[in-house]
């Protein structure tokens, strides 16, 4: 890099510098509203990883539930509590106070 492109580079860099300094110093939250934008940010990329594997996992469950019987099979009975015709239900539900 050529002396007069690195001095040109330092005195932007400076200049920056001193604009952030001028900005911060006429806000006496700057410095520590900007930390907390950054914890924000932070928190909402993670918050946005999450949502983005449960977009995911959900997307797969669709994909099985559109092509695969037994997952069909198991979300029938599972969610919906269906049976199939024939199958005898037998449940086991504790009273409150009492024995099962």
């Amino acid at each position: 890099m050529s002396p007069a492109r690195q001095r040109k580079t330092w005195i932007l860099a400076a200049a920056g510098l001193a604009a952030f300094g001028l900005l911060t110093g006429f806000d006496p939250e700057g410095l520590p509203r900007h930390r907390r934008l950054q914890l924000e940010a932070v928190r909402l990329a993670a918050e946005n990883a999450a949502l983005s594997a449960e977009n995911s996992r959900l997307a797969a469950e669709a994909r099985a539930l559109r092509t695969d019987p037994a997952a069909l099979e198991r979300a029938a009975r599972e969610e919906l509590r269906l049976v199939r015709p024939g199958e005898i239900i037998y449940r086991l539900d504790a009273q409150a106070g009492g024995t099962p």
